[in-house]
């Protein structure tokens, strides 16, 4: 049974109407609704929402279980999970206005079914779903958006149509029949990929002008997968755009590379999650790398490589495990750890190295790992350095790409089933070679090393964990140079013959080229800065005078700059940027890796061309040292320099320095001033932010409850309407009073008795004139309001009619009497003939 996750928000029940109308009763699927709803309203979404479809409509209750063809709505005040194809129901951990149902279902969705997941975003503020769609199509799952154009309020299926998470985008009466036509397309998965149950099953040969494609834009050859992956999810693109011919779709292909795109990321999504098979990594922690660890000098650095790392859960996870097992065996040690983490997909590398997980990691993290290496924030959890330092994230073909090498612990997991027999004896020699000897290799559960025991002995066959054996043979060399050519063995391009005329661009090129050279070599080092002195360009070589700042990238001159020239360059960039003369600063000596240098500085600010209107250059030009200069003046019979004079050279420049250092001063205490402002707006900002989540949050609910109301409306109206044309249907008069025995409604028969007009509605009846002759009539609406004693009297006018007068009490519908209501029918026609019949007959 597939499960279908509908979310909506603001304007989201005209969507909900149009969806369900449209979807049929028997599809075999479940719907489970959320909607933002106001926590301290009863909800009508369940009432509303049965008008629209013939399935049963339910609230979702605690432990219930999903049944097909039904329909579950999210009660309010309550996070929606499934589990084991049961709801659970939260109490929501987030203030109101930080809350995200939508995401809590679809996240705990991806989980539960994996590619059978399909999860619907429909109008709505804010951005609540987009992460849960990210969830559901990492693993495979279908994710569906409302046009912008067609929801009532846009913001969050654009939202998710701006984070690429819409495999299907249309309006919400279209969507029931897509998701019908993607399900007969697509066969039900099954858990593991190599038993995955197809409908026709298309051929390899087939599929090669797809994988020309592939391996044309992406440079990734998947004609070693298996053809049971390569078909069921070049099927499910088949089936998202509703396309049954394979030519038709390798046309499409050629013209679209946003598609070529989109099929590459869809054939590499792995399913991956913290502490995957936990009995593989508690053998790991408590026995494997203890082991491991007490084999290693206490100095040595433990490499590690995780192949096909995905979304990096699992190099995390092996981090974590390194971090456990050392606080286990030897508690106060430093662990010096560097994992390698690989894998093809730049998306996947991308989410890997932000260290940003949704919250419903929960399930698979226990709460002391959650509270030891992540930081929780709103709406997910954050690794902590000590970890994410631990961890190189890098994009790696292990197909094509020279493997990481002197190794602890390699661990592929669920890589190799999705490669054929030929590429899995390819890659587990590999993984031997990049080995030291008895590392680790861990596999998935579904994966072994096959016939290569000669290369890995068993540790814990079950927990598919091998140690690498000490085993040298050519064939690791003859293996590498197949896999991994030398640069000398590729074709070369073949040269220009030399008497060929170069064409004038050539020496265009040429010249400029030579211009350049000439430039780069004989010209003085120069850097161009731009107003806040950061560099835009640099000429010749400039190592000498500058140097980047360690920690984070930083290209302003004043922190790149070398001791002796920065507090000089200070206060001449100032100068230069107030006068149009050029700055110029004599034998500075700056302190350089091969000892000091004299440089001279000119500072010039720049006017023209406009390009480079209101910059400055800085050219920097080495001169002969002091020691050198007195040298050779000495050798030349010149006088030693005056002593009065260096001296107040020397007095000069502790001046200049003086006053350098009094303004950084008075810069770092502006700048700290600055940053305690910036702080403060900060703060006020993340105030803000929160109340405009708050209201956005509330607004959304007012607008839920809003339509609920106006539906609610609409029915009274029409109930109102019927009502009143039955009342004025039938041929009996009906007067209604209040409490206060005055006139509340009334028909129109019962005008023709009693004085009354519309202007009437609310004046006593006391004061109502009437044909009948009956005084007590006030008297006895009384008595009746009093005792609920029915009264009924035969009543005549003064046209000599007969009327049943019958006062009952008005009873609301929680029982509470609130008037009365008078009927009068008339009885002349029954009395005449009474009377004739009591009349004897004459003569």
């Amino acid at each position: 049974m597939r499960i279908v996750g509908i979310g909506a928000s603001a304007g989201g029940l005209a969507s909900l109407e149009d969806f369900f109308r449209n979807t049929p009763a028997d599809t075999g699927m479940a719907f489970l609704v959320v909607q933002h709803l106001d926590p301290t309203q009863k909800a009508m979404l369940p009432e509303l929402l049965q008008r629209y479809t013939d399935m049963p409509v339910h609230e979702a209750g605690q432990n219930m279980s999903i049944a097909a063809d039904s329909v579950y709505v999210i009660p309010p005040n309550r996070e929606l999970r499934v589990v084991n194809d049961t709801l659970k129901l939260d109490q929501p951990a987030e203030p109101r206005g930080l809350r995200l149902p939508i995401n809590v279902l679809f996240s705990s969705l991806a989980s539960a079914q994996n590619e059978q997941a399909i999860a619907v975003v429909l109008s709505g503020m804010g951005s609540d779903g987009t992460l849960g769609l990210q969830a559901i199509k990492a693993t495979g799952g279908l994710t569906v958006v409302e046009t912008p154009e067609s929801a009532q309020f846009d913001a969050m299926p654009k939202s998710a149509i701006k984070a690429d998470c819409g495999d299907i985008v249309a309006p919400a009466n279209e969507i029931p029949a897509r998701i019908l036509d993607y399900v007969r397309r697509v066969p039900v998965p099954d858990h593991h990929p190599e038993h995955v149950p197809q409908g026709p099953t298309i051929s390899l040969t087939r599929l090669d002008p797809i994988l020309h494609i592939l391996r044309k834009h992406t440079r990734h050859d998947f004609s070693l997968y298996k053809p049971t992956t390569l078909n069921r999810r070049i099927e499910r693109r088949m089936a998202i755009h509703g396309i049954s011919d394979l030519a038709d779709y390798t046309h499409f292909l050629k013209n679209n590379s946003q598609e070529v795109q989109l099929l590459f990321r869809e054939l590499l999504i792995g399913v991956t999650q913290f502490f995957r098979d936990p009995e593989a990594w508690s053998y790991l922690i408590e026995t494997a790398l203890p082991e491991l660890l007490a084999r290693q000098p206490p100095d040595h650095t433990l490499r590690a490589w995780v192949v096909g790392c995905s979304t990096g859960e699992e190099a995390y996870s092996l981090a974590i495990a390194f971090s456990e097992t050392l606080e286990n065996i030897a508690p106060g040690r430093e662990l010096n750890l560097q994992i390698f983490a690989s894998d093809i997909s730049p998306e996947a590398i991308t989410v890997a190295r932000r260290g940003q997980y949704p919250l419903n990691i929960e399930n698979s993290v226990t709460e002391a790992r959650l509270a030891r290496f992540f930081i929780r924030h709103d709406n997910h959890y954050q690794i902590r350095p000590s970890i994410r330092d631990k961890v190189l994230f890098a994009r790696h073909d292990v197909i094509l790409d020279p493997p990481f090498t002197k190794l602890d612990l390699i661990a592929c997991r669920n890589l190799l089933i999705y490669f054929d027999l030929a590429l899995q004896r390819r890659i587990i020699p590999l993984f031997h070679y990049s080995l030291r000897p008895e590392g680790l290799l861990l596999l998935g559960s579904s994966e072994t090393v096959g016939r290569l025991n000669h290369l890995f002995a068993p540790l814990k066959p079950k927990l598919r964990l091998y140690q690498s054996k000490a085993y040298e043979s050519v064939r690791h060399s003859d293996f590498l140079l197949k896999s991994f050519p030398p640069m000398s063995t590729l074709a070369k391009e073949q040269p220009v013959p030399s008497n060929q005329v170069p064409p004038q661009d050539a020496i265009d090129n040429l010249q400029s080229a030579a211009d350049n050279l000439l430039l780069q070599v004989y010209s003085p080092a120069a850097v161009v800065l731009n107003a806040d002195a950061d560099i835009v360009y640099i000429s010749g070589r400039t190592g000498k005078y500058l140097e980047p700042a360690a920690g984070k990238a930083n290209w302003n001159i004043h922190a790149m700059a070398r001791d002796g020239l920065r507090e000089a360059l200070y206060t001449a960039l100032k100068e230069a940027a107030d006068q149009s003369e050029p700055v110029e600063l004599k034998g500075l000596m700056v302190k350089t890796e091969a000892g000091d240098q004299s440089v001279d500085v000119t500072i010039q600010g720049l006017s023209k061309p406009d390009t480079l209107k209101g910059m400055t250059m800085v050219v920097f030009r080495d001169t002969p040292s002091q020691a050198v200069t007195r040298q050779r003046k000495s050798d030349a019979g010149a006088e030693p320099e005056d002593a009065a004079e260096i001296q107040r050279y020397q007095q000069e420049i502790e001046s200049l320095k003086g006053q350098a250092r009094r303004t950084r001063e008075e810069l770092q205490a502006s700048n700290e001033e600055l940053q305690s402002t910036n702080e403060e707006l900060q703060s006020a900002n993340e105030e803000l932010t929160t109340s405009k989540e708050e209201m956005q949050s509330m607004n959304e609910e007012l607008q839920t409850i809003n339509t609920e109301l106006q539906t609610k409306l609409d029915d009274l109206a029409l109930a109102q309407s019927d009502m009143q044309n039955v009342l004025n249907s039938i041929e009996i008069a009906v007067l209604f009073l209040d409490q206060e025995l005055n006139v509340r409604r009334y028909t129109e028969r019962a005008s023709t008795i009693i004085s009354l007009r519309e202007s009437d509605i609310g004046r006593p009846l006391s004061d109502l004139t009437s044909s009948l002759r009956y005084p007590d009539l006030q008297e006895d609406a009384r008595r009746t309001l009093s005792t609920l004693a029915v009264s009924e009297k035969q009543i005549t006018t003064n046209d000599n009619r007969w009327f049943s007068v019958r006062i009952i009490p008005y009873r609301r519908l929680d029982n509470v009497i609130d008037g009365v209501v008078i009927t009068l029918v008339d009885i002349t026609e029954t009395k005449n003939l009474e009377s004739s019949l009591r009349t004897p007959p004459q003569g």
